[in-house]
């Protein structure tokens, strides 16, 4: 190494930087070698595919919910309807918004 000639590590991209200390100048710099983010291009479509089945059975389900959801809320309705006819003089149920 130089006189002068210091090497840093950056914290941001991990890169090594030489700085020269009488012109305080970065002289050069070395990019670390990174990862592949994909090491196995067949691992990886297989992967995905295995996504894609788990995506459309979570619709599917979404789909049922939503299919069965009008009879729920009908069934609720019912319910409610049911006993406000027993007992009319019953005070109505507190909602949230009345809290405040």
């Amino acid at each position: 190494m130089a006189k002068g000639m210091f090497d840093v590590q950056c914290p941001c991209c991990q890169a090594t930087l030489r700085i020269d200390s009488e012109t305080r100048a970065i002289i050069a710099h070395t990019i670390p070698e990174r990862p592949k983010l994909i090491e196995d291009l067949a691992a990886e479509v297989v992967k995905l595919k295995g996504e894609e089945a788990r995506r459309d059975e979570v619709f599917r389900k979404q789909v049922e919910a939503q299919k069965s959801h009008g009879k729920v809320l009908e069934k609720k309705f019912d319910e409610l309807f049911k006993r406000v006819k027993e007992d009319p003089d019953a005070p109505p149920p507190v909602r949230d918004i009345d809290l405040d």
